[in-house]
């Protein structure tokens, strides 16, 4: 358009398009799209370009409906009232969307047969499918309303659908795949604010909105405020996840926004029946950070926790009065000669082609609950040597982590985690890195070794950091220092509220197999030592949703005193932990049974030290000894009670190695036996002194 206008007397050779009865213009990016219909509908886009040239860069095949277009269609190039009014509720409505990060959306509605309800296909380019949702209207507002026809806008990633007193249809264009990413909104709710909505127009390709009456122009934006209304309002399950994804993907940047919902999850911390409102928090969060920095692992990494159920809750699945019926899209041409310089059109060429790699094989997404079956094949894994190889890898992978963990956290240490080792978490950790790694190298090579790294190491180095912050956040709101590790102080009712918390983010990412910064489950264990009564405590042990990690049991034994109470839950605690740790920990506690088990390590230490001597002494005649020891260790009856078993062994072997009396022996002196059986027997007659 541009082109013609500066150079009029090319007007007949530079024409870019004939027979078309819709275009649209975007003034913006200098594109001009326009629909043919010989013998299909085919949307083209001509792209123009500061040279004063241009180029038919895109086609894409439309099904639409049958006598689409009576007259013809001007989008975003000014504004007729007369056609407008003329026109009214009779044409189809259709406009294009675009984003520079290689989103395409085609927007329309159908003609509309049945007032009682209205259709509109939101064609998905980007995702190479399309969407067709017929809303069931309200009746009672229906006989006030003339025009039906929806008017479409965007926000962000968001297409809007909006018929003012019916209803306001907030779409995800990127997590298109269940009705619950989406905001469906109806009654009072559906409002554009302050702008009454009876006569608006889109401008500036969608994203602003001019109000006829007043001659105003708007930029729309969806309120945080309004969203948390949803969170905390009384409002279905899926209009709430929809909330949640919003707010985590599309405004979750705000530090103070995130506050508000983690304040949220604190107040309403229980899981809801459809999903875990913390696991949600956890991917919705991960995936905004990890995308902003490579939009390429859009197909890749997950942003729900939906998808790892076995099946799919109703509630999320549909919403009342909206049918949704899916289909798929012809693949787009991409036309461009190489003048496109890197840009839109290249971004959604790319994002084509990879959603066309992705659909032919099983899903891309990374699952993490594959972690667990990761982790048996670890465990399975053939010889020492490759078990060893590998553990020494994970450790390699869990280092790169804490190492990016401890630069960004050093500022921030009111929650004591990061400061112990904790070897169940950190080779958590180090499987995840290998496991996104590997999935990330199978389907995206091109990003090559080195950014692949980089980013699995961020990934879940984020995925810590956010762990952290959320305690951190709870440590602020309810005040607490230092003194919650102190056993001798009675629990609070924040302690206690802080305990629930974190007791809820261990079982949600539990459920994901996600892991947790170390130090973690000492916090827990701390909080639930002072928190519940003890018989829940052990309870809670025996079922694994507590640990007794070594820090916590050394904590417990030198904080509290020796009364019966304290007394009996040492030793509930001593018996249920594994003998290594138990040796290490014993030695705290000063009492009895303490000392009795460092006497029964030190004579189980010193006794091995000298059987280890014993058979190096008798190498000469390795078969015979080796025999003996393997006898004398299968005829123990009690072989918990090592200094018993250990003393019984070395007098066995003691007794092999003693001379039988009763035996025959070569080279006996006769004469000195005489005397010594004549001297035993004058001292058995009492006559030794005679």
């Amino acid at each position: 358009m541009l082109n013609v206008m500066l150079n009029p007397d090319r007007l007949v050779r530079d024409r870019v398009a004939e027979e078309f009865n819709w275009v649209q213009w975007d003034c913006q990016n200098q594109r001009l799209y326009f629909i043919t219909c010989r013998e299909r509908s085919i949307l083209k886009c001509v792209q123009f370009y500061p040279q004063r040239n241009c180029e038919v860069v895109f086609e894409l095949s439309l099904e639409l409906p049958s006598n689409t277009f009576s007259s013809m269609s001007f989008v975003y190039l000014g504004f007729d009232h007369f056609h407008e009014e003329k026109q009214e509720g009779k044409e189809m409505s259709l406009v294009v969307f675009t984003d520079k990060i290689g989103s395409m959306c085609v927007c329309y509605t159908h003609p509309v047969e049945d007032r009682r309800e209205v259709r509109y296909t939101i064609a998905f380019v980007h995702k190479g499918c399309s969407k067709t949702f017929t809303v069931a209207l309200d009746q009672q507002t229906l006989s006030s309303t003339t025009d039906l026809q929806p008017l479409f806008f965007h926000t962000g990633y968001y297409v809007c659908v909006f018929i003012a007193g019916h209803f306001l249809h907030l779409i995800n264009t990127r997590q298109q795949d269940l009705l619950c990413y989406s905001l469906f909104l109806t009654g009072a709710e559906a409002c554009l604010g302050a702008v009454g909505g009876t006569r608006l127009v889109g401008t500036h390709g969608g994203a602003s909105l001019l109000d006829l009456q007043s001659g105003r122009i708007y930029t729309p934006s969806i309120s945080p405020t309004h969203l948390m209304e949803f969170l905390r309002g009384d409002w279905p399950e899926a209009q709430k996840l929809a909330a949640l994804q919003c707010m985590m993907v599309h405004k979750g940047a705000e530090s103070e926004l995130e506050r508000q919902v983690i304040d949220w999850i604190c107040e309403d911390v229980m899981s809801f029946e459809a999903f875990d409102q913390i696991q949600e928090f956890i991917l919705a969060s991960l995936y905004r950070i990890t995308h902003q920095l490579s939009p390429s692992l859009d197909m890749l990494l997950p942003y729900s926790a939906v998808f790892e159920k076995k099946e799919l809750p109703v509630a999320l699945t549909m919403i009342p009065g909206v049918k949704c019926t899916p289909d798929l899209l012809s693949q787009p041409v991409f036309k461009s000669k190489g003048r496109t310089t890197p840009g839109f059109w290249v971004e959604l060429q790319g994002v084509c082609e990879r959603m066309k790699h992705f659909e032919s094989g099983p899903n891309p997404r990374f699952r993490t609950t594959h972690t667990q079956q990761w982790s048996k094949q670890h465990t399975a894994l053939g010889s020492d040597k490759r078990r060893a190889s590998y553990q020494r890898h994970l450790e390699e992978n869990t280092k790169k982590v804490l190492s990016m963990v401890d630069s960004c956290c050093l500022d921030r240490r009111t929650v004591p985690l990061f400061q112990e080792e904790d070897p169940q978490q950190k080779a958590l950790i180090g499987l995840m890195v290998d496991k996104l790694r590997e999935h990330l190298s199978r389907h995206l090579p091109q990003l090559g070794k080195k950014r692949i790294d980089a980013v699995v190491v961020n990934y879940v180095a984020k995925l810590l950091e956010l762990v952290h912050h959320i305690l951190e956040t709870l440590w602020q709101k309810y005040k607490l220092g230092p003194q919650v590790l102190c056993l001798k102080q009675r629990s609070s009712p924040e302690e206690w509220s802080v305990f629930h918390v974190m007791l809820r983010i261990l079982e949600a990412t539990k459920g994901l197999c996600l892991p947790l910064p170390p130090g973690y489950n000492t916090v827990l264990s701390v909080l639930g030592v002072k928190c519940v009564c003890r018989h829940s405590f052990l309870q809670f042990v025996d079922q694994s949703l507590l640990q007794l990690t070594e820090p916590f049991v050394s904590r417990l034994m030198k904080d509290l005193d020796n009364s019966d109470t304290n007394e009996a839950l040492k030793f509930s605690i001593l018996k249920r932990l594994p003998e290594p740790m138990l040796e290490r920990v014993c030695h705290l506690w000063d009492h009895p049974v303490s000392s009795a088990c460092i006497s029964r390590a030190y004579v189980k230490t010193r006794l091995q030290n000298w059987e280890r001597n014993t058979v190096r002494s008798h190498s000469h005649d390795p078969p015979i000894e080796c025999r003996v020891l393997d006898d004398r260790e299968h005829s123990f009856h009690r072989p918990d009670f090592l200094p018993l078993s250990y003393l019984t062994k070395v007098l066995l072997d003691q007794e092999e190695k003693t001379l039988n009396p009763f035996e025959e022996q070569e080279n006996v002196d006769a004469c000195f036996v005489e005397e010594t059986a004549l001297k035993q027997t004058l001292i058995q007659l009492g006559l030794e002194d005679k």
